[in-house]
Formats: structure tokens, C-alpha cells, sequence
């Protein structure tokens, strides 16, 4: 266990200056910053965002940019990423091209019994609640995706499963949100909080203070680290995973497409290696290839074992795989959090601190919905969804859980 973060800064303020003071406060420029920052400024908050690398420079840019309903169960989590479907298709359309959004549908296969079984049951579950899912047979799957392996047994088609360029989002929004008179300062690290008796108002960079009466944690897998700078605790823990990206190829993979236990992957707590098969094209030509999960902090050394699992089991789906060269893999961190949920809203424990974190990696999809409710939120608006199930104070009553290792150069927040 590390040493405790010293408390929030109280070091005396230094006279305001236009530059140093607003409305809100956003800590991270990845997506979920990105997007908060634009509703925000749009709403008529002034804004300043926060980071201490580059635009997107964390998760969001090792991701696959994609917005599925396909791979969410029953729950608090579903709800958000059906709101933020038609964040997306709605109030975001206009940019739709900015960030190459392409509504192309998500394909679930099945290749046992039992597979077929359970995701028939998700899909039943899933209908009641306003997810658009066709049941598939194993037949019928050729007509979908015509290079699927002939052995699988069936499958669910998702038509409200899209896909966008992750980094393209971040510095589109970024850039529209300044042009609503946001500022954006990369390089800037926070080193602490500004607080008058219990609540927050503002926080302490190298750079010098930033006052505002509402700062908002976007931090990514490196939330915790900026929760515990204002003492309190928000468990997310980074969660590596890797992408193989084969040679540019023809338009052969018409949808994003993933075996059923993928859903089983994403919602389990096991700190050891998983692999479940997600292959999926892109306009540029080269196939995505993932899926895989570990725990192992920061650590960005691969074990050969990964990659050479995700390309067996991609291979299972698609068979002409095995001839295609991959030309490169990447690996990222998604921000995890024990229970699955996201943490979105304010922090009854730092008055003036919000949460924005712990999606996972469904971050991308689900950052439009968080961003709108957020945002509603903090202006005092009716929101869509209740927060309390991703309420940051829900882990007071939670054990311990292990502390992500420390990445002293990250291109974190």
C-alpha cells in the first residue's frame, strides 16, 4: 500500500486573473473531459481543462472507438449507453463526420449450445428495455459477415452498435469547446486542491492556481490518484488490454464482431488474463483484432502469450485470418472499477469535486451521456438517468482493494 496523498493544498491564493478562474474545472482532456467540457461550454460554463500530457494521450487513444448497447447487461450501465446513443445520433449529429461516426452494427456469435443459449436469454432481457436485437441463426450468419467460420451456431445482430475515431472526437470536442470559449492548457499538472474550510474551490498546478467553485475528475485510470488528492477514495484500477492491426485489406469485415463470452469478460473481476475474440474493420482498411484484460497496474510489457491468443481466436471467427500479416499492436489502460460501474457526479465527501471515471472500456460510447448528464447536473437541470447507482461515496462501505502501481512518466492527467 502506498502512503496516503497529502491533503488538498492550502496554500495562500494568489490574486485572480481572468486566465486563472472559472466556472469548472476538468481534469483530463481524453474523452470523457473532452466531451464535458464541450456541453459545458455550450451550456454557457466557462471552462478550463487540465492535463498533464497531450490531447488524448491516455486511454483514449489505445481504444477502439467504439459505441455499443450489444455488450451492456441489464442495469444502471445499459441505461447510460442508451442515453448516450442518442447523445450521439442527436445533439452530437451534426459533427457525426468530424470523428467518422459509422452506424455499421454489431454482430454477437454463439459457437456452442450453451453460448447460443445465453445470448438468446441477453437479447430477450435486452429488447424489454429499448435495445434493437435480431436473433440469428447459424444459417442466416453467412448473410451477415460471409467469411464467419461455418461452425458457429448462431448469433444476435445489433443495429445501434457504432463506431467512431476516438482521437478524432477528443480533438474535435476540444476544438468546439474552445470555440465556446473553453480553455484548453495540455502540460499542466495538478498537484493538489484549493479548499475555503471543507469545500473545494480550485486546484494548485505547477503552473500556478486555477480557481473555480466545481472541479470535475476525468482522470481515467489515474483517478484514484487524483480522488485521494482531495482524501478521498474512488478504487479505479487500470486494466491493460492490447490490439493487434493487421495489413490494410479490402472492405471483407462488415460490422463490429465478437464471440458471446466477450460479455462475460468485461463483467468479471479476475485479475488474470482474459482473451475473447473482437475483430472489426476500419475505413482505413487494416482489422482491429482484440480482446484481452489483466491487472498488472502500469505494466506495459507484453507477454508474447497475448497477442499470439487474440490472433488464435480471431482466426476461429474469421478463418482467412491466419494469412493475414499484423503489422503492430498496442495496449492501453481501461479505468476499472470493482463493481462495473462508472463513477459520474458529485462528491458529497469534497464538496466541489466531481467524478467522471471508471468506465472501463466503454468509455468512448458511454462519454456523451455521462458528459449530458454532468452537465445537466451541474446547471441544475432534470437529468435523464438517476446517478445513485455510480455515486463516488458507494465505495465508503466497500473493502480495500489493491493500488495501482505507479507510472511515474504516464501521459496521464
Amino acid at each position: 500500500m502506498r502512503t496516503p496523498h497529502p491533503p488538498a493544498s492550502r496554500t495562500a491564493p494568489r490574486p485572480a486573473t481572468a486566465s486563472d478562474t472559472a466556472d469548472l474545472v476538468v481534469i483530463g482532456a481524453g474523452v470523457i473531459g473532452a466531451a464535458t467540457a464541450y456541453f459545458a461550454a455550450r451550456a454557457g460554463l466557462d471552462v478550463t481543462v487540465l492535463d498533464r500530457g497531450p490531447l488524448a494521450g491516455g486511454t483514449s487513444s489505445a481504444g477502439e472507438g467504439n459505441l455499443l448497447v450489444s455488450d451492456k447487461e441489464p442495469g444502471p450501465e445499459l441505461d447510460l449507453a442508451l442515453l448516450s446513443l442518442r447523445v450521439w445520433r442527436d445533439d452530437l449529429a451534426e459533427h457525426a463526420g468530424l470523428w467518422e461516426y459509422e452506424p455499421k452494427g454489431g454482430l454477437v456469435v454463439a459457437a456452442t449450445a450453451q453460448g447460443s443459449g445465453t445470448l438468446a436469454t441477453l437479447v430477450r432481457h435486452q429488447r424489454t428495455l429499448g435495445v434493437e436485437a435480431v436473433e440469428v441463426s447459424g444459417d442466416e450468419l453467412p448473410g451477415y459477415e460471409p467469411l464467419l467460420s461455418r461452425e458457429l451456431v448462431s448469433g444476435a445482430f445489433y443495429p445501434q452498435d457504432a463506431q467512431v475515431q476516438p482521437v478524432l472526437v477528443v480533438a474535435h470536442l476540444l476544438r468546439l469547446a474552445r470555440e465556446a470559449g473553453a480553455r484548453v492548457r495540455t502540460g499542466t499538472e495538478v498537484t493538489g486542491f484549493r479548499t475555503s474550510g471543507e469545500r473545494i474551490t480550485g486546484v494548485d498546478t505547477h503552473r500556478g492556481p486555477v480557481h473555480a467553485p466545481a472541479v470535475l475528475n476525468a482522470a481515467g485510470p489515474w483517478a484514484g490518484d487524483v480522488a485521494a488528492l482531495a482524501g478521498v477514495r474512488v478504487p479505479v484500477l487500470p486494466r491493460r488490454g492490447a490490439v493487434l492491426v493487421t495489413r490494410p485489406l479490402p472492405l471483407v469485415i462488415r460490422h463490429k464482431v465478437y464471440a458471446a463470452e466477450y460479455v462475460a469478460d468485461v463483467a468479471s473481476g479476475d485479475a488474470a488474463l482474459q482473451t475473447s475474440p473482437v475483430v472489426e474493420g476500419t475505413r482505413a482498411g487494416t482489422v482491429l483484432i482484440g480482446s484481452s484484460r489483466e491487472r498488472v497496474g502500469f505494466d506495459r510489457r507484453l507477454s508474447p502469450a497475448v497477442p499470439a491468443a487474440l490472433a488464435r481466436k480471431a482466426i476461429a471467427l474469421f478463418p482467412f485470418l491466419a494469412s493475414v500479416p499484423a503489422l503492430r499492436s498496442y495496449v492501453g489502460f481501461r479505468p476499472y472499477c470493482p463493481d462495473h460501474l462508472p463513477v459520474i457526479g458529485p462528491d458529497p465527501r469534497a464538496p466541489g469535486l466531481w467524478h467522471a471515471c471508471g468506465h472501463e472500456g466503454a468509455g468512448i460510447g458511454l462519454s456523451a451521456g455521462t458528459a449530458s448528464l454532468l452537465v445537466g447536473a451541474l446547471t441544475g437541470q432534470a437529468v435523464p438517468l438517476d446517478l445513485a447507482p455510480f455515486a463516488p461515496e458507494r465505495f465508503d462501505t466497500s473493502p480495500p482493494t489493491e493500488e495501482p502501481q505507479e507510472e511515474p512518466r504516464a501521459p496521464s492527467r
